[in-house]
């Protein structure tokens, strides 16, 4: 192991080289996205009336994909069982699931383990619900009687952030930059 070059100010890695290698062949560039919590609803695709999911990163090949499920107002956001599983992280406002006894709120981390089903619901709250979900697709839509009644994967997820983008006028460009 080589040992750490000599710290000096509080940011002293101003002076440090930086690596000129970044990238191995074939490797994709990263995604940064400075300004995902803006208020700029275009980004946003409308998945009912009050909610929708602004992409972050999307990967076919995997059946994954990031985002940032924002609810406007309380009320259901949808039902759905996971047969992988799910990360999520609140940015801000408060939400549930009615199968369990605990309440979400800014900074609050979720482990979704697979095989789980769940009612999504926002609550009411000062600031929209914003939650950055890491999900590994599908999702399996659920009726009241938690019966299946549909499903929705990477590529769904994937047709709908093109079209929205077109529709809005960002292009659906600019949904390509978050492929990997």
């Amino acid at each position: 192991m080589v040992s750490p070059e000599p710290r000096t100010g509080p940011e002293f890695w101003r002076d440090l080289k930086p690596i000129e290698k970044v990238f191995r062949k074939d490797a994709a560039p990263e995604i940064f996205l400075p300004d995902t919590l803006d208020d700029d609803e275009r980004y946003f695709i409308p998945l009912s009336e009050t909610v929708g999911s602004r992409p972050l990163w999307i990967s076919l090949t995997q059946n994954r994909w990031a985002d940032v499920l924002m609810a406007t107002q309380a009320g259901l956001v949808n039902r759905h069982y996971h047969p992988h599983q799910v990360f999520g992280y609140t940015l801000s406002g408060r939400w549930s699931y009615l199968e369990h006894d605990w309440v979400a709120t800014k900074g609050t981390f979720v482990y979704e383990t697979p095989g789980e089903a769940h009612t999504l619901v926002a609550h009411e709250s000062d600031e929209p619900m914003r939650v950055h979900f890491n999900v590994t697709g599908p999702l399996i839509w659920l009726d009241e009687d938690g019966e299946p009644e549909g499903t929705f994967d990477a590529y769904d997820y994937l047709e709908l952030a093109r079209d929205h983008y077109e529709k809005v006028g960002l292009g659906a460009a600019e949904v390509e930059k978050l492929l990997r």
